[in-house]
């Protein structure tokens, strides 16, 4: 190998520091305005790589995400009209809860320690008789979104009754929901008939669709509460709005007792029979699932929602959630409504959801910490068929992320981050979030919400519920 001249070594180093020093003192570029950034904390983005930078920054434009990575390279490529110093927080991807009834937080605490069956037929369907209206659902909405918004969740599927109503709060609230008008066999307080809940789904959908924050659907309740035509016409009007279909799935013992003797077969499979599952869905709960069944969740690609709390407070029993995601079935986290939980923090359906696995499968290593966070956040996602959109921190996902705090001392000393996400964090660590690139919360103010007033309005409904359960036999 031939050698270079040592003079010739010298005009290229020399050139080489000549280029150096015209570089240094060329102007710097010009940094690409953007609308907001999130810079300074630890961040994680629940990618496919899990990949995560310490400190590191976001950088978002109008609803998008633009670029995620390490503080100072976005800092150097981007400014902003509006930034968020998240220095000793973490940052991460919104709570996605995938299962709640909105405005049953007004029923909080109403009925406790009762099996499900008894906890409905005996308080909830009562109450809900008795109080259950437009204003009633704007106001419970209002409370729910609240909570969630303080709790760092950004998006919430619901099953419920005047869903206009818990969309245009969750709206104007600036909340991402995947909302459910609920179709049922018996009359309930905003339709007398199935056929009068499907006209409703239908009227709900045609105004919603292709919003940037509400995704409409149809939510037939359960396959114990409606009869075959008219889960099939539920399936038919989700279809024809190419919508997800949200119902409860095998939540009891019982539930499955009852499909079997009256069809012969699982709830899962009596619903498969009538083409339930050939299209988008998400089925709640998803307790009691036989091998069979999860084959057919996961072969129909049906997203579930796992309540840990609300199966275990109500002794519903421990959904086999190992399975179902070894099996490839996409599992997600919900807290179920806050009358059966008794609140709407996904820290801590996260933190049970972990412990529950761990406990029915007496294996300390089923859904470690960061198989509960994936479940949180990028798994529910998958679940809702909102991947592509929200779930995880990359560059083009809508703006939906939260910072958490780190300080506490509970939360001291810190070895392993995602670990005390998990396992010690609270919904009260939440300090700042963001939907679709709008500050909802900023250093734990809700910015999109008067918060007395809802607080006021909720216990003014408070006494209409009392009263109702006090004249319930």
């Amino acid at each position: 190998m031939s050698r270079r001249p040592a003079s010739v070594l010298l005009i290229l180093l020399l050139a080489g520091v000549s280029c150096a020093r015209e570089s240094a003192e060329a102007p710097a570029a010009a940094r690409q305005a953007v609308s907001l950034l999130v810079t300074g904390g630890d961040v994680l983005t629940l990618d496919a790589e899990r990949r995560a930078f310490s400190p590191g920054a976001i950088a978002v434009d109008g609803d998008r995400i633009v670029a995620v990575g390490p503080a100072d390279a976005i800092g150097a490529r981007f400014e902003a009209a509006e930034t968020i110093d998240a220095t000793g927080h973490v940052v991460m991807p919104g709570l996605i809860n995938t299962h709640t009834h909105a405005p049953m937080v007004l029923y909080r605490g109403l009925a406790d320690d009762l099996a499900l069956q008894a906890w409905l037929e005996r308080y909830i369907f009562p109450a809900e008789a008795k109080t259950v209206s437009p204003e009633f659902v704007r106001a419970g909405t209002r409370l729910a979104v609240l909570e969630m918004i303080r709790s760092g969740t950004t998006t919430f599927a619901d099953m419920y009754y005047f869903e206009e109503e818990i969309a245009a709060a969750t709206k104007q609230a600036g909340m991402r929901g995947v909302l459910g008008q609920t179709i049922i066999q018996f009359p309930v307080a905003d339709a007398k008939t199935p056929a009068d809940g499907l006209a409703r789904a239908a009227r709900f959908m045609e105004a919603w669709v292709g919003d940037d924050l509400i995704v409409p659907t149809v939510a037939p309740h359960s396959m114990y509460t409606l009869d075959a035509a008219s889960l099939e016409q539920s399936r038919a009007l989700a279809d024809r709005f190419g919508a997800p279909l949200i119902i409860h799935l095998a939540e009891t013992e019982s539930e499955v007792r009852d499909a079997e003797r009256a069809h012969g077969r699982s709830p899962t499979a009596w619903l498969e029979s009538l083409g339930l599952w050939r299209g988008r869905a998400l089925a709640a709960h998803a307790v009691w699932v036989s091998p069979d069944d999860i084959a057919t969740l996961a072969a129909r690609h049906v997203g579930v929602a796992h309540n840990p709390e609300s199966n275990m407070k109500l002794a519903s029993g421990a959904a086999p959630v190992v399975a179902m995601r070894a099996a490839g079935v996409a599992v997600g986290l919900g807290t179920d409504g806050a009358a059966s939980n008794n609140d709407l923090d996904m820290f801590e359906a996260m933190r049970q959801a972990s412990f529950l696995a761990k406990l029915s499968t007496r294996d300390p290593q089923a859904v470690g910490a960061g198989d509960a966070l994936a479940m949180g956040t990028i798994d529910g996602a998958r679940a809702l068929g909102l991947d592509a959109l929200i779930g995880s921190l990359e560059a083009g996902k809508r703006a939906d992320l939260i910072t958490v705090s780190m300080s506490q001392a509970r939360q001291t000393p810190r070895y392993n981050l995602v670990s005390h996400l998990v396992y010690v964090t609270r919904g009260d660590d939440v300090r700042d979030v963001v939907v679709n690139g709008r500050v909802l919360m900023r250093n734990r103010r809700v910015l999109t919400l008067d918060e007395a007033a809802v607080l006021d309005e909720a216990r003014a409904f408070a006494a209409r519920v009392r009263a109702a359960v006090t004249e319930t036999p």
